[in-house]
């Protein structure tokens, strides 16, 4: 399924948590892993003017540079990879979701993986920067179709079998995209397919029990009608929906009590017309999860469902 993986790090002084989910996913899938690692300036303007990796002094990043930083990479991920593993590091200046979008569309990755954090100022502790992915993963999901990866920690060896995987819906284009996605990776992987919705409840006293339990049943027959005949018979599937106000706070609710090892999730998109004039924007519940869940979160961005808006 997957033959080519694109892992992008901040941090060329270890493997990061990107990097190892990453090699465990190529040596799954006997896949080719492409390392990237995008040096960090201090300003968006002169991009070649970055910070050393080790005394975060501001030097021009040159060609002598890179290959410096391209052989520290090296050796950490000769000392925390596989031998057998087969992996190629490159050293990029400029925007790093920018370069990631460029190597990416060269090699046609199959899947690209990020750390949730990677901006200054998640590293400085700012609490608005730790409640989202970070401008590199944003930009990513934004502009990329492939399938995007956020993890926050490594992924076990256990998990990454992805056993159980959940998919949250919300009737949209694209979370029919990332359903579509989940169901492929469950049957290529004969898991089990958890399918989540969560019913924005009003405040009360508006709303009522009786109207509430109206609306789950309805909900629950849409789910049922417009899913369940999609799913092969041989995955083992289970479609659940409750009442919530923040839907991202419900999805890893529902994560956690099932054990999940893979949240999927579709992106958004502005639709102005045609294909051209529309755009992908990363809301804010895939913001959220993809920022503080504990097991991956793939986000889909697949311009396939815009096809029947092109003019």
């Amino acid at each position: 399924m997957f033959k080519k993986v694109l892992a992008a790090t901040a941090r060329p002084l270890e493997c990061d948590e990107s990097v190892l989910s990453a090699s465990l996913i190529a040596q799954f899938y006997n896949a080719r892993l492409l390392i990237l690692h995008v040096l960090e300036s201090n300003t968006s303007i002169y991009r070649n003017y970055v910070k050393h990796y080790r005394t975060g002094k501001e030097i021009v990043g040159d060609v002598f540079y890179q290959d410096e930083v391209k052989a520290e990479l090296a050796k950490n991920c000769r000392s925390d990879l596989p031998p057998a593993l087969k992996y190629e590091i490159r050293i990029a200046s400029g925007v790093p979701w920018m370069e990631i979008l460029k190597w990416a569309r060269e090699e046609s990755v199959d899947l690209i993986i990020l750390g949730a954090h990677t901006g200054r100022a998640y590293r400085q502790g700012k609490a608005a920067a730790r409640a989202a992915v970070g401008s590199t993963a944003e930009g990513v999901i934004k502009h990329e179709r492939c399938p995007v990866m956020i993890v926050n920690k490594t992924i076990s060896q256990s998990k990454v079998l992805f056993e159980k995987i959940m998919v949250s819906v919300d009737f949209s284009p694209s979370c029919s995209s990332a359903f579509k996605f989940a169901v492929e990776l469950a049957q290529n992987r004969e898991s089990k397919l958890y399918l989540f919705h969560m019913l924005p409840v009003p405040p009360q006293p508006e709303y009522s029990q009786k109207q509430y339990e109206a609306d789950i049943l309805r909900i629950r027959q849409r789910l049922e009608e417009e899913f369940r005949k999609q799913i092969p018979e041989m995955i083992d599937t289970d479609i659940d929906t409750w009442g919530g106000v923040y839907p991202d706070i419900e999805i890893m609710n529902y994560a956690q009590r099932n054990d999940v090892d893979l949240i999927v999730m579709g992106s958004h998109t502005k639709i102005k017309g045609k294909l051209q004039e529309s755009r992908w924007y990363v809301g804010s519940a895939v913001q959220r999860v993809s920022a503080r869940s504990v097991c991956p979160v793939v986000v889909i961005t697949d311009p396939k469902v815009l096809k029947k808006w092109e003019g």
